[in-house]
């Protein structure tokens, strides 16, 4: 299917995956995430693997594999905004059911698989967050695992430190909506201990990529 509709993040945003499309004109502002290895071109630029950009009003080529945001930038007060998703969306203490989560401001759409792709969103409502260093994925324990992260609304950084502890940081990416931070993984898909913290309130979008012959967790 070239163009897959995904409704995990309706009615706030509409999330699109385009796969071997020539080219896709985009209305309006959206973000796109390149997931291909192959760059995607937007004019006389190019969008490499796992990059992501603002575009409006202009012509995508070669989408071998893209995430679509629209609707991002519709919203006029981000405050509603945020209130009404806390209200459709549980906590991702809820649905997770990792102690770090607990009383953490902190909400999650439905997940989505598309192939070996996951894709949530998240609301990260208090400013600290405080979601907690971790670098295990529990709820995916399949070696090889990768993740990124795409901001949509709101600013935050995505922190990585040596230890368990936010006093041995030693990379922060700042995240404003359109971007992805870089991959934080190693070959073996192993993540250094690792936090969002949240410089506003904040929606976010987690990519997760199983690597081949895994299953995706029910």
């Amino acid at each position: 299917m070239p163009v897959e509709t995904l409704d995990i993040s309706e009615p706030f945003f509409t999330l699109r995956i385009l796969t071997d499309e020539d080219s896709h004109v985009v209305a309006g502002k959206a973000i796109a995430l390149n997931l291909s290895e192959t760059p995607m071109c937007i004019r006389d630029q190019q969008l490499g693997h796992l990059q992501s950009v603002i575009v409006a009003n202009t012509e995508l080529r070669t989408l071998c594999h893209t995430v679509l945001i629209e609707r991002f930038a519709d919203h006029t007060d981000d405050a509603a905004l945020m209130a009404q998703v806390r209200d459709a969306w549980p906590s991702a203490f809820a649905v997770r059911g990792e102690e770090r989560l607990r009383g953490v401001s902190h909400y999650m759409s439905p997940k989505a698989w598309v192939g070996q792709y996951g894709f949530t969103f998240y609301h990260a409502g208090s400013v600290p967050l405080r979601v907690g260093l971790h670098k295990d994925h529990a709820f995916c324990p399949v070696p090889g695992f990768r993740e990124v992260h795409t901001q949509v609304v709101g600013f935050g950084k995505m922190q990585q430190c040596r230890e368990k502890d936010v006093g041995t940081l030693y990379l922060e990416e700042p995240m404003a909506p359109g971007t992805t931070h870089r991959p934080m993984y190693d070959a073996q898909g192993r993540f250094p201990w690792h936090q969002f913290e949240t410089i506003t309130p904040s929606i976010f979008l987690a990519v997760e990529m199983l690597p081949d012959g895994a299953t995706p967790p029910a």
